[in-house]
């Protein structure tokens, strides 16, 4: 039918047509939900590092510790790292820090997906921040994990069904598999993997008790560790060595967070006078005839000189091109929040509520809460009791039972939860996205986007290829073109950095209206002084003491599910 139909139209309606269907199908694209993925490495970065000898690649082999030297990476011709140098050395538990946007999760790509020259004999576990929902069970996942694992066993079902169909020319190989299923405990990786799955209370991003059990599992891994967080208090218990990613180079501190900030801050103000020194000599150099080519190339060449006499640590040392210092830039955010116009009670509450989900008991039964423009509520509660339940009751999302939504008709919801990056439209760039929702002229959603710390070059990639940090900033700038009167935030620090989430506790206590939070930061909702409610017994109710007793109380009913194997492995059974 519609090849009869299209003989008969004209040139120009053929024309036309085609037109029309390239548009549909762009539009399908541009509006395609997740915001999720991201591109293979080849097509959006450009890698190059030092070419090793014929020597050092064959030292590869026998080698535990990871080094590349003077490796750059740039996305799209935008340098994320010049001539800088990567050391990972075993046993050794690594933070990596530095802002958004600037290249975290970029290199543990790489490193993931063997870009450098990795030893072939170091196996390499990549947890990524977003990951594709599939149908194993959560057991399974953790047991895929483990490759080596997961390859023996597949090798020796296969080794096991020939010996049964007659062949046993194999019978050594086979009996050398059973020898190394038995010395990685392959028998004992089901019950280890449901004691994790428990301790962790298992959900798509890590709650309070989560973080809280996985900070004392890591003090005791005595493999190598490199970590991407944003939880001062997370990288200060974990880690015994900083990697700052600082003006596209790698800069290494030991100790945890908090030692490398004291340190950070004290060789700040010793860059910062030596980058004067050094823009002072130029200058001297100048005013006596020489060009300004000239003055930078000798004034580069005697730091160099002057740098290789100091004896640094071998991994500052820096065989690549001479560089002049640059000016030590400070990263500041700013996020700021629209202050709503001033509204009658009540507000938003909840009165006498029952809600269940079919053929489950009820998470909540003859449950009453209440909040105003002045409130301040951190909740807190186990995985699996109900508060992300709670907050779609609070915003209608969902209906309850029994009960009544108690709502203002003017009031304006402002939410931003842990998977706001999904809704995110993959093939548009934020730009595009603020003017299409908005009808925000080009240059307004860019500033917009700059308000809440997105990189000038974030502005016009897919958000497919940005970063969970980036993404999260996306939705941050919508959240406050709505001009909410009440904020509802669920885990809003997954993917922001450490100054982000300053700056948003700082928004926070400069915001006028209400603001709800579930979050597994300890230092946001202390430093937002709210306070403390806690869903439990199927209702929610303010806590009497701090967050000092509700963590002790924490830790204690951890350790009885952790130290207990029959519950441990009932948790993990349901997960």
């Amino acid at each position: 039918m519609f090849l009869d139909l299209l003989k008969k139209m004209s040139h120009k309606e053929k024309k036309k047509l085609k037109k029309e269907m390239e548009y549909q199908k762009q539009m399908e694209l541009m509006t395609k939900k997740g915001g999720q993925g991201h591109s293979e490495l080849g097509e959006n970065f450009t890698i190059s590092q030092t070419q090793k000898t014929t020597g050092q690649i064959a030292a590869l082999e026998y080698a535990v510790d990871i080094k590349v030297e003077n490796f750059s990476i740039s996305a799209k011709g935008n340098d994320l790292f010049v001539n800088a140098n990567l050391l990972i050395a075993q046993g050794r538990r690594y933070g990596l820090v530095g802002p958004n946007g600037h290249g975290k999760t970029t290199l543990l790509r790489h490193i993931a997906s063997r870009a450098f020259p990795i030893p072939p004999n170091i196996d390499i576990l990549y947890c990524e921040q977003e990951v594709v929902a599939d149908d194993l069970t959560a057991v399974e996942s953790v047991l895929k994990a483990d490759v080596k694992r997961t390859k023996l066993l597949a090798e020796c079902k296969q080794l096991e069904d020939n010996q049964e169909k007659g062949d046993v020319s194999q019978q050594k190989r086979l009996s050398e598999v059973y020898d190394e299923l038995k010395a990685i405990g392959a028998d004992s990786a089901e019950p280890r993997a449901r004691r994790i799955l428990a301790g962790l209370g298992f959900s798509n991003h890590l709650d309070l008790n989560a973080v809280i059990w996985l900070d004392n599992y890591l003090q005791g891994w005595k493999k190598t560790l490199l970590v991407v967080s944003h939880d001062q208090s997370f990288l200060d218990n974990v880690c015994n060595e900083i990697i700052h990613l600082d003006q596209r180079k790698l800069f290494y501190y030991k100790g945890n967070y908090s030692m490398f900030k004291k340190m950070y801050a004290q060789k700040r103000k010793e860059l910062i006078k030596e980058y004067e020194k050094q823009e002072k000599k130029i200058k001297e150099l100048k005013q006596h005839g020489q060009s300004k080519k000239a003055a930078k190339q000798k004034v580069a060449l005697t730091r160099k000189q002057e740098k290789n006499k100091s004896k640094v640590s071998k991994v500052e040392e820096d065989e690549g091109p001479i560089e002049l210092l640059q000016k030590p830039k400070e990263y500041i955010v700013k996020f700021s929040f629209p202050d709503p116009p001033p509204l009658q009670p009540p507000i938003l509450g909840l009165h006498n509520v029952t809600f269940a989900y079919p053929d489950q008991n009820p998470l909540f039964v003859n449950t009453d809460f209440g909040i105003d423009l002045n409130s301040r509520i951190a909740i807190v509660g186990p995985n699996g009791v109900g508060k992300s339940t709670f907050l779609k009751l609070l915003t209608n999302d969902l209906e309850p039972q029994k009960g009544d939504i108690i709502k203002n008709h003017r009031l304006r919801i402002g939410r931003y939860d842990q998977h706001s990056g999904e809704h995110l439209t993959a093939e548009e760039t934020p730009s595009e996205y603020l003017m299409r929702l908005f009808d925000l002229p080009y240059e307004k959603a860019r500033k917009q986007l700059g308000t809440f710390g997105l990189a000038s070059h974030a502005h016009t990639i897919k958000m497919k290829d940005l970063s969970g940090g980036q993404k999260a900033r996306v939705a941050l700038a919508e959240l406050t073109l709505i001009a909410p009167d009440v904020i509802i935030l669920d885990e809003p620090t997954n993917n922001l950095d450490i100054e982000s989430i300053d700056a948003l506790a700082d928004a926070i206590n400069d915001y006028k209206g209400g603001v709800i939070i579930v979050s597994h930061d300890e230092r946001l909702i202390r430093e937002t002084e709210c306070s403390l409610w806690i869903i439990e017994d199927q209702g929610i109710n303010e806590l009497d003491g701090d967050f000092d007793d509700y963590r002790k109380e924490l830790l204690d009913s951890l350790g009885e599910i952790i130290n207990n194997p029959s519950i441990a492995a009932n948790m993990a059974v349901q997960q």
